[in-house]
Protein backbone atom coordinates (compact mmCIF):
# COMPACT_ATOMS: atom_id res chain seq x y z
CA UNK A 1 0.00 0.00 0.00
CA UNK A 2 1.54 3.28 -1.16
CA UNK A 3 0.94 6.18 1.22
CA UNK A 4 1.28 9.80 0.21
CA UNK A 5 1.94 12.51 2.82
CA UNK A 6 -0.34 14.95 1.04
CA UNK A 7 -3.17 12.43 1.22
CA UNK A 8 -2.52 11.81 4.91
CA UNK A 9 -2.45 15.57 5.56
CA UNK A 10 -5.88 15.85 3.93
CA UNK A 11 -7.22 13.04 6.11
CA UNK A 12 -5.86 14.68 9.28
CA UNK A 13 -7.27 18.08 8.29
CA UNK A 14 -10.74 16.61 7.79
CA UNK A 15 -10.47 14.88 11.17
CA UNK A 16 -9.46 18.18 12.78
CA UNK A 17 -11.88 20.56 11.05
CA UNK A 18 -14.88 18.39 10.22
CA UNK A 19 -15.41 19.10 6.53
CA UNK A 20 -13.71 19.02 3.14
CA UNK A 21 -14.12 22.78 2.73
CA UNK A 22 -12.54 23.55 6.12
CA UNK A 23 -9.71 21.12 5.42
CA UNK A 24 -9.11 22.85 2.07
CA UNK A 25 -8.84 26.24 3.75
CA UNK A 26 -6.38 24.87 6.27
CA UNK A 27 -4.21 23.24 3.58
CA UNK A 28 -4.52 26.21 1.18
CA UNK A 29 -5.86 24.03 -1.64
CA UNK A 30 -9.29 23.57 -3.20
CA UNK A 31 -12.01 21.35 -1.76
CA UNK A 32 -11.86 19.38 -5.02
CA UNK A 33 -8.16 18.67 -4.41
CA UNK A 34 -8.93 17.46 -0.89
CA UNK A 35 -11.64 15.17 -2.28
CA UNK A 36 -9.24 13.77 -4.90
CA UNK A 37 -6.62 13.04 -2.23
CA UNK A 38 -9.13 11.24 0.00
CA UNK A 39 -10.50 9.18 -2.91
CA UNK A 40 -6.96 8.16 -3.86
CA UNK A 41 -6.13 7.23 -0.26
CA UNK A 42 -9.34 5.21 0.10
CA UNK A 43 -8.61 3.44 -3.20
CA UNK A 44 -5.11 2.54 -1.97
CA UNK A 45 -6.47 1.35 1.39
CA UNK A 46 -9.46 -0.45 -0.12
CA UNK A 47 -11.56 1.00 2.69
CA UNK A 48 -13.87 3.92 3.38
CA UNK A 49 -11.77 6.17 5.63
CA UNK A 50 -14.08 9.18 6.07
CA UNK A 51 -17.70 9.14 7.16
CA UNK A 52 -19.29 11.87 5.05
CA UNK A 53 -21.64 13.67 7.41
CA UNK A 54 -21.95 16.86 9.40
CA UNK A 55 -19.33 16.92 10.65
CA UNK A 56 -17.17 14.49 8.69
CA UNK A 57 -15.11 12.15 10.84
CA UNK A 58 -12.69 9.25 10.32
CA UNK A 59 -14.12 5.75 10.27
CA UNK A 60 -12.67 3.04 12.52
CA UNK A 61 -10.48 2.04 9.55
CA UNK A 62 -9.42 5.62 9.04
CA UNK A 63 -8.31 6.35 12.61
CA UNK A 64 -4.98 4.43 12.36
CA UNK A 65 -4.13 6.44 9.24
CA UNK A 66 -5.00 9.70 11.01
CA UNK A 67 -2.57 8.71 13.76
CA UNK A 68 0.07 7.80 11.16
CA UNK A 69 -0.49 11.11 9.39
CA UNK A 70 0.06 13.09 12.59
CA UNK A 71 3.19 11.11 13.44
CA UNK A 72 4.65 11.50 9.98
CA UNK A 73 3.91 15.23 9.90
CA UNK A 74 5.48 15.72 13.34
CA UNK A 75 8.69 13.93 12.31
CA UNK A 76 8.76 15.79 8.98
CA UNK A 77 8.38 19.17 10.70
CA UNK A 78 11.06 18.31 13.24
CA UNK A 79 13.51 17.29 10.51
CA UNK A 80 12.67 20.35 8.40
CA UNK A 81 13.32 22.65 11.35
CA UNK A 82 16.69 21.03 12.01
CA UNK A 83 17.70 21.56 8.37
CA UNK A 84 16.18 24.93 7.54
CA UNK A 85 15.20 26.66 10.82
CA UNK A 86 11.55 26.32 9.79
CA UNK A 87 8.56 27.34 11.92
CA UNK A 88 8.05 26.03 15.45
CA UNK A 89 7.37 22.34 15.91
CA UNK A 90 4.15 21.72 17.85
CA UNK A 91 3.98 19.25 20.74
CA UNK A 92 0.33 18.32 21.49
CA UNK A 93 -0.04 16.73 24.94
CA UNK A 94 -2.91 15.75 27.23
CA UNK A 95 -2.71 16.70 30.91
CA UNK A 96 -5.31 16.39 33.65
CA UNK A 97 -6.45 19.67 35.19
CA UNK A 98 -5.02 19.05 38.66
CA UNK A 99 -1.57 18.25 37.30
CA UNK A 100 -1.76 21.30 35.06
CA UNK A 101 -2.48 23.56 38.03
CA UNK A 102 0.32 22.13 40.17
CA UNK A 103 3.41 20.11 39.25
CA UNK A 104 3.16 20.32 35.43
CA UNK A 105 3.87 24.05 35.58
CA UNK A 106 7.54 23.17 36.03
CA UNK A 107 7.43 21.78 32.48
CA UNK A 108 6.29 25.16 31.16
CA UNK A 109 9.32 26.73 32.81
CA UNK A 110 11.52 24.33 30.84
CA UNK A 111 9.69 24.95 27.54
CA UNK A 112 10.40 28.68 27.79
CA UNK A 113 14.07 27.83 27.23
CA UNK A 114 13.45 25.77 24.09
CA UNK A 115 13.69 27.56 20.78
CA UNK A 116 11.38 26.63 17.93
CA UNK A 117 8.95 24.59 20.04
CA UNK A 118 5.31 25.23 20.85
CA UNK A 119 3.27 23.14 23.25
CA UNK A 120 -0.46 22.56 22.81
CA UNK A 121 -2.16 21.27 25.96
CA UNK A 122 -5.41 19.31 25.89
CA UNK A 123 -7.04 19.18 29.33
CA UNK A 124 -8.45 15.71 29.94
CA UNK A 125 -9.11 13.53 32.96
CA UNK A 126 -6.22 11.16 33.63
CA UNK A 127 -8.57 8.20 33.27
CA UNK A 128 -9.59 9.17 29.75
CA UNK A 129 -6.52 10.74 28.13
CA UNK A 130 -5.31 7.45 26.63
CA UNK A 131 -8.15 7.71 24.11
CA UNK A 132 -6.55 10.88 22.73
CA UNK A 133 -3.31 8.92 22.25
CA UNK A 134 -5.17 6.09 20.57
CA UNK A 135 -6.75 8.48 18.07
CA UNK A 136 -3.47 10.32 17.49
CA UNK A 137 -4.82 13.64 18.78
CA UNK A 138 -1.83 14.01 21.13
CA UNK A 139 1.68 12.62 21.05
CA UNK A 140 1.97 12.18 24.83
CA UNK A 141 -0.31 12.20 27.85
CA UNK A 142 -0.44 12.11 31.61
CA UNK A 143 -2.67 9.12 32.34
CA UNK A 144 -3.67 6.85 35.20
CA UNK A 145 -3.56 3.78 32.92
CA UNK A 146 -0.35 1.73 33.31
CA UNK A 147 -1.13 -0.31 30.17
CA UNK A 148 0.54 1.22 27.14
CA UNK A 149 -1.64 2.27 24.21
CA UNK A 150 -0.60 0.47 21.02
CA UNK A 151 2.43 2.22 19.57
CA UNK A 152 3.25 4.00 22.82
CA UNK A 153 5.68 3.54 25.69
CA UNK A 154 4.67 4.13 29.31
CA UNK A 155 6.59 5.19 32.43
CA UNK A 156 5.34 5.66 35.98
CA UNK A 157 5.60 9.25 37.22
CA UNK A 158 4.43 8.87 40.81
CA UNK A 159 1.20 9.57 42.67
CA UNK A 160 -0.67 12.84 43.07
CA UNK A 161 -1.95 12.93 46.65
CA UNK A 162 -5.37 14.40 47.45
CA UNK A 163 -6.49 15.52 50.91
CA UNK A 164 -10.11 16.10 52.04
CA UNK A 165 -10.40 19.77 52.97
CA UNK A 166 -12.99 22.45 53.67
CA UNK A 167 -13.18 26.07 54.74
CA UNK A 168 -13.54 26.55 58.54
CA UNK A 169 -16.73 28.58 57.97
CA UNK A 170 -18.33 25.60 56.21
CA UNK A 171 -17.46 23.19 59.01
CA UNK A 172 -18.89 25.63 61.57
CA UNK A 173 -22.23 25.59 59.73
CA UNK A 174 -22.60 21.84 60.26
CA UNK A 175 -21.69 21.22 63.92
CA UNK A 176 -21.77 17.65 65.17
CA UNK A 177 -20.27 15.70 68.05
CA UNK A 178 -18.39 13.49 65.61
CA UNK A 179 -16.40 15.79 63.35
CA UNK A 180 -16.95 16.11 60.46
CA UNK A 181 -20.58 15.49 59.52
CA UNK A 182 -19.77 13.75 56.24
CA UNK A 183 -23.40 13.02 55.38
CA UNK A 184 -24.50 16.67 55.73
CA UNK A 185 -21.59 18.67 54.31
CA UNK A 186 -22.13 19.93 50.74
CA UNK A 187 -19.49 18.73 48.31
CA UNK A 188 -17.75 20.17 45.25
CA UNK A 189 -17.12 17.87 42.26
CA UNK A 190 -14.95 18.80 39.31
CA UNK A 191 -17.29 17.16 36.75
CA UNK A 192 -19.27 13.97 36.23
CA UNK A 193 -16.05 11.98 35.77
CA UNK A 194 -14.75 13.06 39.17
CA UNK A 195 -15.34 10.35 41.79
CA UNK A 196 -12.66 11.28 44.36
CA UNK A 197 -15.16 12.84 46.76
CA UNK A 198 -17.47 9.84 46.56
CA UNK A 199 -14.54 7.49 47.17
CA UNK A 200 -13.73 9.38 50.36
CA UNK A 201 -17.38 9.35 51.44
CA UNK A 202 -17.52 5.58 51.02
CA UNK A 203 -14.38 5.25 53.14
CA UNK A 204 -16.20 7.24 55.84
CA UNK A 205 -19.22 4.94 55.70
CA UNK A 206 -21.46 7.26 53.67
CA UNK A 207 -22.93 5.21 50.83
CA UNK A 208 -25.33 7.83 49.50
CA UNK A 209 -24.46 11.23 48.09
CA UNK A 210 -24.65 14.40 50.21
CA UNK A 211 -27.77 16.61 49.92
CA UNK A 212 -25.94 19.29 47.89
CA UNK A 213 -23.37 18.59 45.15
CA UNK A 214 -21.79 21.48 43.24
CA UNK A 215 -19.89 21.09 39.93
CA UNK A 216 -16.98 23.42 39.18
CA UNK A 217 -15.06 22.19 36.09
CA UNK A 218 -11.90 24.26 36.52
CA UNK A 219 -9.08 23.25 38.82
CA UNK A 220 -8.32 26.79 40.01
CA UNK A 221 -12.01 27.63 40.47
CA UNK A 222 -12.67 24.29 42.17
CA UNK A 223 -9.98 25.15 44.69
CA UNK A 224 -11.40 28.64 45.22
CA UNK A 225 -14.91 27.24 45.64
CA UNK A 226 -13.68 25.03 48.47
CA UNK A 227 -11.71 27.88 50.08
CA UNK A 228 -14.80 30.12 49.93
CA UNK A 229 -16.95 27.50 51.67
CA UNK A 230 -19.14 26.32 48.79
CA UNK A 231 -18.44 22.72 49.78
CA UNK A 232 -15.65 20.36 50.74
CA UNK A 233 -13.47 18.64 48.19
CA UNK A 234 -10.40 16.51 47.57
CA UNK A 235 -7.60 19.00 46.94
CA UNK A 236 -4.20 18.09 45.45
CA UNK A 237 -1.67 18.22 48.27
CA UNK A 238 0.72 20.63 46.47
CA UNK A 239 -2.19 23.02 45.87
CA UNK A 240 -3.62 22.75 49.41
CA UNK A 241 -0.38 23.08 51.38
CA UNK A 242 -0.29 26.90 51.72
CA UNK A 243 -4.02 27.27 52.50
CA UNK A 244 -3.84 24.59 55.19
CA UNK A 245 -0.84 26.32 56.79
CA UNK A 246 -2.66 29.69 56.73
CA UNK A 247 -5.86 28.28 58.21
CA UNK A 248 -7.90 29.03 55.09
CA UNK A 249 -8.63 25.31 54.84
CA UNK A 250 -8.89 22.55 57.43
CA UNK A 251 -8.35 18.87 56.82
CA UNK A 252 -11.44 16.77 57.40
CA UNK A 253 -9.46 13.57 57.90
CA UNK A 254 -5.92 12.25 57.90
CA UNK A 255 -7.10 9.82 55.24
CA UNK A 256 -5.80 10.58 51.73
CA UNK A 257 -6.27 9.30 48.20
CA UNK A 258 -3.21 8.77 46.02
CA UNK A 259 -3.84 8.77 42.26
CA UNK A 260 -1.00 7.05 40.35
CA UNK A 261 0.07 8.89 37.22
CA UNK A 262 1.94 7.63 34.16
CA UNK A 263 3.48 9.26 31.10
CA UNK A 264 2.55 7.67 27.81
CA UNK A 265 4.17 8.85 24.59
CA UNK A 266 4.39 7.79 21.00
CA UNK A 267 7.25 5.38 20.40
CA UNK A 268 9.07 7.69 17.97
CA UNK A 269 12.73 8.56 17.57
CA UNK A 270 12.20 12.27 18.22
CA UNK A 271 14.67 14.56 20.01
CA UNK A 272 11.91 17.03 20.97
CA UNK A 273 9.66 14.34 22.37
CA UNK A 274 12.58 12.87 24.30
CA UNK A 275 13.40 16.30 25.75
CA UNK A 276 9.77 16.82 26.75
CA UNK A 277 9.70 13.41 28.42
CA UNK A 278 12.83 14.24 30.42
CA UNK A 279 11.27 17.52 31.60
CA UNK A 280 8.00 15.82 32.59
CA UNK A 281 9.72 13.07 34.56
CA UNK A 282 11.94 15.60 36.34
CA UNK A 283 8.94 17.74 37.34
CA UNK A 284 7.04 14.71 38.55
CA UNK A 285 10.04 13.61 40.59
CA UNK A 286 10.05 16.93 42.43
CA UNK A 287 6.34 17.01 43.30
CA UNK A 288 4.67 13.59 43.15
CA UNK A 289 4.66 10.90 45.81
CA UNK A 290 6.77 7.83 45.11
Amino acid sequence: MELNQGQLDALVAIADYGSFDAAARQLHITASAVSQRIRALEAAAGQVLISRGTPCHPTARGEPLVRLGRQARFLYDEAAQALTAAAAVELPVAVNADSLSSWFRDVFTEVTNWGGTSIRVRVEDEGYSQELLRKGDVLAAVTSDPAAVQGCSVARLGALRYVPAAAPVLVDRFPRDAFPDWAALPVVNFNDKDDLQHKMLRRQGVEYGPPVIHHVPSSADFYQAVVLGLGWGMIPEPQARAALAAGELVRLSEDVIDVPLHWQRWRLDSPKLATLTTAVRAAAGRHLRT
